[in-house]
């Protein structure tokens, strides 16, 4: 800072343009008989807390005030209060909604951050629903989110490391983890990494924190990162060793690092007894790789009838065919993703009519139309109901999409097409990496007895005492 208070006061000033923005606001009052002048953002403070704080200040004498700021600090009746002389540092915390108040003969500026963000309530996220278990979930501020985790976790062993990224927008990023059972040559790579990040400002929160933190190979869609929005699913992360990354204004904590058997893993494994939990996980792996052979191994069957059983015969397409089959699948899976959009795009009110409508109209009539046979609706209803049995977003559309490039292969070379799909499909998996550079197979390669033994059965809670 300058040694001159005006000009301090100036330069603070024009690059705030307190004069241009209405909602930053700055005052001169006297403390002590001196001039001061204080910069907030407006809707940012607690007026309360700010009208005792002033009330305070504005009460001082000047045999009251200290030399320095830092002995101002020790006598503030207030927890977090801080001083800085870094232009950079002061304007980033105004910026912040943190109160700032400039004294004439002071070298520094007093820090006090007396912030409250807008935020929603504290509540059950619509995407991560369970059947039993809390029904609190994180909210779009860091602070509240961070409070939910220790709420779970109340160990000294917890660290809670806050980095920030982005010229611009300087977003805050959180790093969660067990000092204790962290790897932490991983935990020291994904620092360097975000201290590394030179963008102007993540725009997309944590998807652009995980384009920055992975550069993966664009062809490869399976997914680097797991995301939940549930504090009890991140603490239990934390509790095993991973990393949770918590990005302000974004209601859901990234977990790292996670392989495939991590993805279709889910809270309501553990709200239920062992048999329950181990039954549902299993259940859910199940119905996930038939997601993926359901449509393309039954096109392969009806291009080979020949092969189908007497007992089976009962699965071919009967009606007549107007369209070819692999087409019929293609426009049903484009389907698919238009009724999601204009699902997510319905106001809640119409939601449920316009449901039932597209029920009735796109499925009854589309078949009777002849576009589609009603073995294909059959197939297709499966695989657009059983992509839910699991959370992640990013796993279902990477099976998507090679689902329907074995479709293609299969329709147009037949039984080599299916096999040279399945390939492009497992070599995907096998070839792509944790980003803590382990196999995306893990514990399946490198095999691990005991580690697969505990993704796939839900055993019981350790004993401490054991």
């Amino acid at each position: 800072m300058y040694q001159d208070f005006e000009q301090n006061k100036q330069y603070l000033q024009v690059e705030l343009q307190s004069d241009i923005n209405f909602d930053i606001v700055s005052r001169d009052i006297m403390i002590g008989n001196k001039k001061a002048v204080f910069f907030f953002i407006d809707g940012f403070c607690k007026d309360e807390l700010m009208q005792k704080l002033l009330q305070f200040l504005m009460g001082l004498k000047k045999e009251d005030l200290p030399q320095k700021a830092s002995d101002l600090n020790k006598v503030m009746p207030y927890v977090e209060v801080d001083v800085s002389e870094d232009f950079e540092i002061i304007i980033k915390n105004i910026l912040s909604g943190v109160f700032a108040v400039l004294i004439d003969g002071y070298e520094e500026c007093i820090l006090i951050d007396s912030r409250t963000y807008p935020a929603r309530g504290v509540e059950e996220p619509e995407k991560d629903k369970v059947l039993r278990g809390s029904k609190d979930g994180f909210v779009e501020t860091v602070v509240f989110n961070t409070a939910l985790i220790r709420r779970r976790i109340r160990s000294t062993d917890l660290r809670m490391e806050i980095l920030t990224a982005g010229k611009t927008s300087k977003t805050d990023i959180v790093l969660c983890y067990m000092d204790t059972r962290v790897d932490h040559e991983f935990l020291k790579k994904i620092k360097d990494r975000i201290n590394d990040i030179k963008v102007d400002a993540l725009t997309m929160n944590q998807e652009s924190l995980a384009e920055c933190l992975f550069t993966s190979k664009w062809y490869n869609p399976f997914p680097k990162f797991k995301y939940t929005e549930r504090p009890d699913t991140a603490a239990a992360q934390i509790l095993e060793g991973n990393i949770i990354i918590l990005v302000d204004n974004s209601p859901s904590a990234m977990i790292l690092p996670i392989s495939i058997l991590d993805t279709v893993e889910e809270a309501d494994d553990y709200y239920f007894p062992p048999i329950t939990g181990t039954y549902l996980r299993i259940s859910r792996l199940l119905i996930f790789i038939l997601t993926y052979f359901m449509t393309p191994t039954f096109l392969l069957v009806m291009q080979n009838q020949q092969w189908i059983p007497d007992a089976f015969q009962f699965i071919i397409v009967k009606e007549t065919m107007h369209v070819p089959l692999v087409w019929q699948f293609l426009i049903l899976e484009l389907a698919i993703d238009g009724l999601k959009l204009a699902a997510i795009n319905t106001p809640s009110m119409l939601s449920t009519p316009l449901s039932v409508m597209a029920a009735l109209v796109l499925g009854e009539f589309s078949v009777k139309s002849g576009w589609f046979n009603a073995e294909v609706m059959l197939y297709m209803a499966f695989v657009a109901i059983a992509n839910y049995t699991h959370q992640s977003y990013e796993l279902g559309y990477a099976v998507k999409f090679f689902r329907m490039i074995n479709l293609v292969l299969t329709a147009i070379f037949n039984v080599w097409g299916y096999i040279l799909g399945l390939v492009l499909f497992a070599v995907a998996i096998i070839r792509n990496k944790m980003v803590s550079g382990q196999s995306y197979l893990y514990p399946l390669l490198p095999f691990s007895f005991k580690k697969l033994g505990k993704a796939l059965i839900r055993g019981r809670l350790p004993d401490s005492r054991e």
